[in-house]
């Protein structure tokens, strides 16, 4: 028996909770769009620049992560993570995901974004569970 990727429970899923602390460790949940990489290793998520979780992830990497409903209904149980901004060949990759995986409604999106002038300011996060799953201490 071959071992479960370590994201599996998000297969299925459209949506997760993404949590990310403020510089007091206080968390601010926000649903979002996901993808995950072939092996469920990387979950693949994008948004503006600047947007609160943007900033809050350059300043602290540490994320839970819970599959979740689009209104940010808990679906499933929380993972710690670590969140990193990417660029270069794996946001390439992670768009590519996300663009397979979320289709017409995505490119809807990508055209408000552009003619919004905003395309161009995104990030792109790769998110992968703790080796440890030991609590957050914040």
């Amino acid at each position: 028996m071959e071992p479960a990727a370590p994201l599996a429970e998000f297969a299925k899923q459209k949506y997760l909770s993404l949590e990310t602390f403020r510089r007091n460790g206080i968390g601010v949940r926000t649903p979002v769009w996901f993808a995950a990489d072939r092996g469920a290793v990387t979950l693949y998520v994008y948004t503006t620049a600047d947007s609160g979780k943007a900033k809050r992830i350059r300043a602290n990497g540490t994320v839970r992560i819970a599959p979740c409903d689009m209104r940010g209904k808990i679906t499933g149980a929380w993972t710690s993570a670590h969140a990193k901004i990417v660029d270069g060949q794996q946001y390439d990759a992670g768009m590519r995901l996300l663009d397979r995986k979320y289709g017409l409604l995505k490119w809807v999106l990508d055209v408000s974004a552009r003619l919004s002038g905003r395309h161009g300011h995104r990030v792109m996060f790769a998110i992968q569970p703790r080796s440890s799953e030991a609590p957050l201490s914040l």
